[in-house]
């Protein structure tokens, strides 16, 4: 049985808040994935700037069982990483992915990350 991973748009980010306070993807009115999928990703996802959890956390990557928040310098990577490290066969299932990646970066709004 596969995990899912769920991504969303942050509509007021809030630099003194801790994101990992709470779990609730509706919220965010996030997308899910499979989280194998990610596994593909790995390798370039360990050179994408990223925070767990709160804004005073820099880190890189995901946080595979936390709250990872993605700001908008990340996203043209993260966006190369999805469309060109995912396996063909799972391209259907993270369009939603890209289209909510296309999404924040013309908003200019960070993205929650909620691993397994």
């Amino acid at each position: 049985m596969s995990c899912d991973a769920h991504f969303g748009i942050i509509d007021i980010f809030d630099k003194t808040r801790d994101y990992g306070d709470e779990y609730n993807p509706r919220k965010y009115n996030c997308v899910s994935i499979d989280d194998d999928i990610i596994n593909d990703w790995w390798e370039r996802l360990m050179t994408m700037k990223s925070y767990f959890h709160c804004y005073n956390r820099p880190k890189i990557a995901l946080a595979r069982w936390g709250v990872t928040l993605i700001p908008p310098e990340s996203f043209d990577l993260f966006y190369d990483i999805v469309e060109n490290d995912t396996p063909r066969k799972y391209i259907n299932q993270v369009q939603c992915l890209l289209d909510l990646i296309k999404k924040a970066k013309t908003e200019s709004k960070f993205i929650i990350h909620y691993g397994v």
